[in-house]
């Protein structure tokens, strides 16, 4: 914990990728309150192409917890999800209950950082780009990671998560 205080100023999510000596770059923007989809506002304040924006979606597969990571512009396909994470049924996660089990806000959900590890899951189109942009803990802040370095840090497993 005394690594996390003296870097206060950086979240939980840029200490994890700095402790694990991940090159990785943090793209600030100024976020919009009244934005429709976080991801698309990120893409665009960025000047990113969306399939290069991913966001982080928690699921309950079979009554537990998932993480699955997939670019802003596409949707979530439950049955893959639950597939990829060796279950059955899955549903998104009630938006309190992903907010406490990662320690983020809606909007802010990264997928490094979170207060307890769990199963994670990245689609496989990141392997199309040399790097890939998810957020980094907070609303307005991205990540610019390798998507080598995220399955590896979050021990992720990767599949086609689209429709």
């Amino acid at each position: 914990m005394s690594k996390r205080r003296a870097q206060s100023g950086s979240t939980p999510a840029v200490i994890q990728l700095t402790e694990a000596g991940v090159s990785f770059r943090q793209h600030e923007y100024a976020h919009s309150p009244d934005a429709e989809s976080f991801g698309m506002e990120a893409a665009q304040e960025l000047g990113v192409a969306a399939e290069q924006v991913f966001k982080t979606l928690l699921v309950e597969v079979d009554g537990k917890l998932g993480v699955t990571i997939l670019p802003v512009d596409r949707r979530l396909d439950l049955k893959a999800a639950a597939a990829a994470l060796s279950g059955k049924k899955a549903s998104l996660a009630d938006p309190q209950l992903a907010q406490r089990s990662t320690g983020y806000v809606l909007g802010g959900i990264s997928p490094f950082g979170q207060r307890r590890r769990l199963p994670t899951v990245l689609d496989e189109s990141a392997r199309a780009h040399e790097t890939i942009f998810v957020s980094g803990g907070k609303r307005g802040l991205d990540l610019e990671v390798a998507p080598v370095d995220l399955v590896r840090v979050l021990n992720a497993a990767t599949a086609n998560l689209t429709r």
